[in-house]
């Protein structure tokens, strides 16, 4: 769970602003994952 959420947290801060509007659905299925 760490682990994930760590990965998660280094792609939000590098692509976030880079993906902002497709961030939100990709997010969404990767959190269903």
């Amino acid at each position: 769970h760490n682990h994930f959420n760590q990965d998660r947290h280094l792609y939000s801060r590098k692509n976030f602003k880079l993906n902002r509007s497709t961030a939100p659905a990709e997010w969404r299925e990767l959190s269903a994952v």
